[in-house]
């Protein structure tokens, strides 16, 4: 009896200890799956932060790239930017140095053509006092222009014989072609009806009278006749050697290239 008392007591002894123990490993496994919850809450959390740290890292490549490209753009662009602002620099120094040069060549020009315009108004000067103040004398586009009636270097509208009046007035006239060798002589005949041929004579007669008598050399003086407009008359004109004028501005103009 005492040994079956012993073995229920055991018994339960051992069923109380197997139920405590069982209680306490139900309790540890209910903890462990808190932790295990927690452990993977955490990992969960970790697994985002990761990925949107990966996301950031990715972003933050992906802009690097795109700096960098545009960068390099930026740095093709500033070198072209460079080398075009040269080119355009070259380019105005080139225009600039050709303005210089058609300056200096106009200059030349305009001095020329002041000299020859400034002559022109001295000439008249000179010839006002060597044939008197009421000499028929004009100046247009620096050709001087002297003149004088068929009535008094011919006596007639058809003569073609000088009077003494007519060959006084040209010894003025020749003094003053002399006293300007840079310019031309053009004796100019002018005619209100249309027969030119007795003008020319006159005109003739009169370039003849300066060239043989008044020795103005033979190579300054001109012949033309036209119509008048219903004026006629003798029209002597000094004018500046064009030929020579543009011959020496051509001059100019190369040795300002």
């Amino acid at each position: 009896m005492k040994k079956i008392y012993t073995l229920i007591l055991f018994a339960a002894l051992s069923t109380s200890a197997f139920s405590q123990r069982k209680s306490d490993l139900i309790a540890e496994i209910d903890n462990l799956k808190v932790q295990i919850s927690e452990v993977e809450q955490e990992l969960a959390k970790t697994k985002r932060e990761v990925s949107s740290t990966n996301a950031e890292a990715e972003a933050l490549r992906t802009e690097n790239v795109t700096l960098r490209d545009a960068n390099a753009t930026l740095l093709g662009n500033l070198s072209n930017f460079s080398e075009l602002s040269k080119q355009n620099s070259d380019n105005v120094n080139r225009a600039m140095e050709a303005l210089a040069r058609k300056e200096k060549q106009l200059s030349g020009i305009n001095d020329m053509i002041s000299s020859n315009d400034s002559t022109a108004i001295v000439s008249l000067t000179h010839i006002k006092q060597s044939l008197g103040e009421n000499a028929k004398v004009g100046v247009a586009e620096g050709v001087i222009s002297i003149s004088n009636s068929l009535d008094k270097l011919f006596g007639s509208d058809t003569g073609t014989e000088l009077t003494e009046e007519g060959k006084t007035w040209l010894q003025g006239v020749a003094n003053v072609i002399k006293l300007n060798p840079n310019f031309t002589t053009e004796v100019e005949g002018l005619n209100i009806t249309g027969e030119f041929g007795p003008t020319y004579l006159q005109a003739a007669s009169v370039a003849t009278e300066l060239v043989t008598t008044l020795e103005v050399p033979a190579e300054k003086i001109g012949i033309s006749v036209k119509d008048g407009n219903f004026k006629e008359g003798i029209n002597i004109k000094l004018q500046p050697n064009y030929k020579g004028f543009y011959a020496t501005a051509k001059q100019s103009a190369k040795a300002a290239q």
